[in-house]
């Protein structure tokens, strides 16, 4: 459905000859990636031809949808003003605060989860609505608050402050201030967080973020660590149940990005980064922040990438362990090369592995680290040459990453596989880019993960020039399931 006409959209007008668009085409973008959220859209050029020349304004998640199809053909985010749709009903804002206040930085959390519920269970949900309103500068306040005052005095929340009207949550996701008194928090209750969030992060990184198992990671934070937020907890108590719920946000968050659902992991990072500073937890925030940069610069946002990468450093120099500061700075070279600043790059990766061989095997690392080795070092580097252009490098990179292949890290091996088939295709090798490129997708058939898919997707893209030849051919046939656009 659309609103009532308002007279003609010139700046919808003018953008989409500007993008080269036609109404028939942004018709066609726009049911694609409603599709890619779930949603079954019908435009056709003739809506698109009602928006412009009537000015009517289509309800839902469409005027976000517009704007992200035509952002993603300019190659730029395109705001809703500009596009003569900005008093569309407005993306809710549920997640991006990161409140001063400790008791309101609880509800912020807390209310996400419960809103995550609702996109679960018919309808159009929460994140389908906010399709395309990932904003890079959302990460702004939230770093340099995390940057300015990365602990909070104190977290002790005791029996009186839990009745303040958000004591209990309902198996509905409602609110019921009076349905049960405040529970009272243990370290047994945060080590149940804890352990499901190992179980997730083994789940995630074999099957990827889309498996059924991983899913229930925002359940576990709606049903299990909301009601313990909204408890009673002594201050150590508090900073415990924090870190353990700021690790599960992040892997929602996590989750959702490795499943394109940016909008979702955008919210989920912010949570996790503000429940990371009620823990004082230094490294893990730097960890959030880390996650911040990795989805920034896969969005095309490298500067802002490079920025929460340095602020996660930043704020971890004599803090976090020497394999923590590896890996920030690893997450930084890989900003840099997106950004094509080769020096820049190679001196974070030098920095990167120096701080590597200075880790050891008795040093306090957080568990949450665990993923973080030799190979995973040259996964990444491989991708920063690539982004740079330099195939020898790739291949280097590639085949130190591909030395230990392991069933624990199946998506990670998928990945590098499609890393070692680019490379191999730009140094000419055509056989052994689609011999990798068949066990990439042999890797991506089978597990659930939109970054691996889009990454057979490109190794395809790049080997349209020898469409004819019947290696790729057989390679093209292999890989169809990924090639398709979900109905």
């Amino acid at each position: 459905m659309s609103r009532e006409p308002r007279g003609p959209n010139e700046k919808l007008g003018t953008v989409l000859a500007l993008a080269g668009i036609s109404n028939a085409g942004l018709a066609r973008r726009v049911n694609d990636l409603g599709s890619q959220r779930g949603l079954t859209l019908r435009y056709d050029k003739t809506s698109v031809a009602r928006w412009v020349s009537k000015g009517m304004v289509p309800q839902g998640a469409a005027p976000h949808l517009i704007a992200a199809a035509i952002g993603s053909k300019l190659g730029r985010p395109v705001p809703l003003h500009e596009i003569g749709l900005a008093d569309a009903d407005p993306a809710p804002e549920v997640g991006l605060a990161f409140p001063r206040d400790i008791g309101q930085a609880v509800r912020s959390a807390t209310e996400l989860y419960r809103l995550d519920l609702a996109g679960r269970r018919g309808g159009v949900g929460i994140w389908q609505s906010l399709a395309g309103s990932f904003s890079v500068s959302a990460y702004a306040t939230p770093a340099s608050r995390w940057l300015i005052s990365p602990a909070d005095s104190s977290v002790a929340r005791e029996p009186k402050d839990a009745e303040d009207g958000t004591n209990a949550v309902s198996t509905t996701g409602a609110v019921a201030p009076d349905a049960i008194p405040p529970q009272r928090v243990g370290h047994s209750d945060v080590t149940k967080l804890r352990e499901a969030a190992e179980d997730a992060r083994r789940w995630d990184s074999k099957y990827g973020g889309g498996d059924w198992r991983s899913s229930m990671v925002p359940e576990c934070l709606r049903v299990d660590a909301a009601p313990l937020l909204l408890g009673s907890y002594s201050d150590e108590v508090g900073r415990s149940l924090f870190g353990a719920t700021a690790e599960l946000t992040r892997l929602a968050g996590w989750m959702a990005f490795d499943t394109g659902q940016q909008e979702a992991a955008q919210r989920y990072y912010i949570q996790a980064l503000r429940l990371a500073r009620a823990a004082a937890d230094v490294p893990l925030g730097g960890y959030v922040l880390a996650s911040m940069s990795l989805q920034a610069t896969y969005r095309g946002f490298a500067d802002e990438g490079v920025d929460l990468a340095q602020a996660a450093l930043e704020r971890n120099r004599g803090l976090a362990t020497a394999r923590t500061m590896s890996f920030f700075r690893l997450v930084e070279a890989r900003a840099q090369a997106k950004s094509g600043d080769g020096p820049a790059c190679g001196a974070a990766l030098k920095s990167s592995e120096g701080w590597l061989e200075r880790s050891r095997a008795g040093d306090p690392d957080p568990s949450w680290l665990d993923f973080y080795s030799h190979e995973r070092f040259a996964a990444d580097a491989a991708e920063c040459y690539r982004d740079l252009r330099l195939p020898r490098q790739v291949r280097r990179f590639t085949e130190q990453a591909l030395a230990r292949p392991t069933e624990e890290f199946v998506r990670s091996h998928g990945l590098r596989l499609v890393v070692s088939a680019v490379a191999e295709l730009e140094s000419g090798n055509l056989d052994a880019a689609c011999a990798a490129g068949a066990r990439a997708v042999e890797v991506a058939n089978r597990i659930s993960s939109a970054r691996t898919t889009e990454y057979v997707r490109d190794l395809m893209r790049r080997l349209e020039a020898y469409r004819d030849e019947p290696r790729v051919a057989e390679l093209r046939e292999q890989a169809r399931p990924l090639l398709v656009t979900p109905a």
